[in-house]
């Protein structure tokens, strides 16, 4: 890959910290109510994105049915809620026994819900399939669904990867690093690909990286989802997990072990295995249609105007949530994600100043984000600019309090050539590069660059480490776990005007160079060979080219 364009340190205009703090504290203050999506408070959010936009120079970057410019997209969305939850019922019987019924309760011992959007839920007799870890990847030679037709059928699933348990990277599935394939979005995904009526993930603490408890809160509630054209008729008819335990007395009823199966599964050249078994569940579902918007702006390109860089951050925070011990209900999300819309606006003046690059700028600020992601995936559903000419971007989430760092992390690992830009801007900045904590969560997938990602658009998602420039690793970690502990998705999430967010400049300054480097280059960054998001990316780009 070509080196991107030069652009010094000297010639990044500075960074406005009176408007970051300025917007950090308009937008994380109690009239705002913690940006609820849907409450009154998203017209004054989207009216102060707009105006700090307005400022900074930028376009409207949509147009509206009417076919004048406008700085929202709309963003439909369902919130499902299941009611009315039957047992999971599996009848069948092995060779050496016959099983009448067994059953096994919602909530305790099983969760499910649909992705479409219609009044009953059904599954009734379907076909039980151990499928291993439910992943087909062609540029792996790996498909765990190699010879069934999955139509009618109820796939069984292992939570993440074949190689999880490694302790390095090395694995086919790099190793103890979760790749998509081992997120739970992604199994399910899939089983509708294969088209298969139903999906049950066997949930084991470890790799799944949390709790069964965590698994049956999130399932237990309201579920979100962008509105499509289809009403999800595409999707499975139920998704859901099942205990461990549960997952041993089903296949012990097939007369199988999951043990072996599973370390049969670890293996290239697995094959689906039918259970002889069916199951039953079924459910009612509550349905709520709304709207919210997400905000784009343009800075449009000197010399190749149809081709797009990207960044990004979500403006929506969790709203009214559980009161602390005070009595204060409000979740005013200032850390997350104020912080993210602050750099935004300093990124979209920074930009403005030192005059458009060859490429144009996307400055998008997406909703939803607390609510999976749907802003940032309706806008990769319904790109206002084509993904196959979006070249890559930057997404910014919840900027850390505190001080300069001298260290970055990399949140994905290297996963792409936009390495290259990266490793020549920190290089340039004095940074070094410190491996990410806990690379079996997943937490490359959890956030809004991820829908562009596996849509093939190459996204930055680069951290402030810490090892500060004042305090060193002791003081960047007890930062860090004070807001982990104490105030992420809190109501203490507060602005204060104590704050030192010199170490929000140096991000700022990092991301802006990053961005100017890919939108003055000429250059196409791709996914290195075998990464899961490869294949997408060379479609869409020999489409765009043969365009």
């Amino acid at each position: 890959m070509p080196m991107a364009a030069s652009h010094a340190a000297s010639a990044v205009p500075p960074v406005d910290e009176a408007l970051m703090r300025e917007t950090i504290r308009t937008l994380s203050s109690d009239e705002y109510e913690g940006r609820g999506p849907g409450t009154a408070a998203e017209p004054k959010t989207l009216d102060a994105i707009i105006a700090r936009f307005k400022a900074a120079g930028l376009q409207p970057g949509n147009k509206g049915q009417d076919g004048k410019p406008t700085w929202l997209q709309d963003v439909p969305t369902a919130t499902i809620t299941a009611t009315n939850r039957s047992p999971l019922t599996i009848t069948g019987g092995a060779q050496s026994a016959t099983v009448t019924s067994m059953t096994f309760k919602p909530s305790t011992e099983f969760v499910a819900g649909s992705y479409r959007i219609t009044p009953h839920t059904e599954v009734k007799d379907s076909e039980l399939v151990f499928v291993g870890y439910g992943i087909n990847a062609p540029e792996l030679g790996w498909n765990d669904y190699a010879g069934i037709d999955m139509h009618g059928k109820t796939a069984v699933i292992l939570v993440n990867d074949p190689d999880y348990a490694m302790e390095g990277e090395n694995g086919l599935f790099r190793g103890r690093r979760m790749t998509y394939y081992g997120r739970w979005t992604y199994k399910f995904e899939e089983a509708a690909r294969q088209g298969a009526t139903g999906a049950l993930i066997i949930h084991d603490t470890f790799p799944a990286a949390y709790g069964w408890q965590v698994v049956e809160s999130s399932w237990s509630g309201a579920q979100h989802f962008v509105q499509t054209a289809n009403d999800g008729a595409d999707q499975t008819g139920a998704n859901g997990w099942i205990q461990k335990p549960v997952a041993e007395a089903i296949l012990k009823a097939a007369g199988k072990d999951l043990a072996a199966l599973t370390a049969a599964a670890q293996a290239k050249g697995f094959k689906p295995v039918p259970l002889g078994l069916k199951a039953s569940l079924s459910f009612d579902n509550t349905i709520e249609k709304a709207n919210s918007h997400n905000v784009v702006g343009l800075l449009p390109g000197k010399t190749r105007p149809d081709e797009y860089v990207l960044y990004s951050a979500h403006w929506d925070h969790l709203g009214r949530c559980k009161p602390d011990a005070t009595g204060d209900d409000i979740c005013n999300g200032a850390v997350d994600n104020a912080t993210g819309v602050a750099a935004l606006a300093a990124l979209a003046k920074m930009n403005a100043a030192a005059g458009g690059t060859a490429r144009s700028q996307v400055f998008l600020a997406v909703t939803l984000e607390e609510s999976g992601l749907l802003g940032s995936e309706y806008y990769a559903q319904n790109p206002v600019f084509p993904l196959a000419k979006t070249v890559g971007g930057v997404n910014m989430d919840a900027l850390a309090v505190g001080g300069p760092a001298k260290d970055i992390t990399v949140t994905g690992g290297d996963k792409s050539e936009l390495t290259t830009i990266l490793r020549k801007v920190e290089g340039e900045m004095g940074l070094s590069e410190s491996p990410e904590e806990h690379p079996e969560r997943g937490h490359y997938y959890r956030s809004d660059h991820f829908s562009f990602a596996k849509r093939g658009v190459p996204m930055f998602d680069v951290a402030r480490g810490t090892d500060l420039v004042v305090g060193g690793k002791a003081a960047g970690q007890a930062a860090s776990d004070d807001y982990t502990n104490v105030r992420y998705h809190q109501p203490s999430d507060q602005y204060q005007e104590s704050w030192d967010i010199s170490g929000m400049v140096q991000d700022v300054k990092l991301f802006y160079r990053l961005g100017r480097e890919l939108a003055d280059s000429s250059v196409w960054p791709n996914w290195h060979p075998n990464d899961e998001f490869r294949a997408i990316r060379d479609k869409s780009l020999a489409e765009a080219k043969g365009k």
